[in-house]
């Protein structure tokens, strides 16, 4: 009952619109991208590319993983990071520790020229030997040439045991 006038107010305002305009008339348009052939093996060997660039400490190693236009909303950090300058800068402190990740739990997506990987992982920082539990969701893009992060969130898990 507490829903009703939710959805008596959103039938109203789709009507309100439907009112003022003509129906329109839709086409199906086929599809005319070729879809790069993939599977869920070769998107969890992105993630372990991802994952191997981070044991070299180098922070240009990656942000290779990353598109141009990819937003990383890092694990200790409350800044989303939108420019390849912002993800190194970002990973030239997180690196400083030493991570090293290992999947937990994930659920893998696969489209045409896009997938997702998103589940739960946990680091091991070296230098401290502290542990994070945390979840991930990474998108991929084919850009024509190889798969690339266009979006990656990760946050440490907020119910610790």
């Amino acid at each position: 009952m507490k829903l009703l006038p939710v959805v008596v107010f959103t039938a109203a305002f789709a009507m309100a619109g439907c009112a003022s305009e003509p129906p329109r008339k839709t086409t199906h348009v086929p599809r005319t991208e070729t879809c790069k052939p993939i599977s869920e093996k070769k998107i969890a060997a992105l993630f372990e590319r991802w994952n191997d660039a981070l044991q070299t400490g180098d922070p240009h190693k990656v942000t290779a993983n990353y598109a141009e236009d990819a937003i990383l909303l890092p694990t200790v950090s409350n800044q989303p990071r939108l420019t390849q300058a912002e993800r190194e800068e970002y990973f030239e402190k997180f690196l400083l520790d030493e991570p090293s990740s290992v999947i937990d739990f994930r659920q893998i997506y696969l489209g045409c020229n896009v997938a997702i990987d998103a589940g739960l992982y946990t680091f091991t920082f070296g230098r401290t030997g502290q542990v994070a539990p945390a979840r991930f969701t990474f998108t991929y893009r084919w850009d024509g040439e190889q798969w690339l992060i266009t979006s990656h969130h990760s946050s440490v898990m907020p119910e610790q045991e």
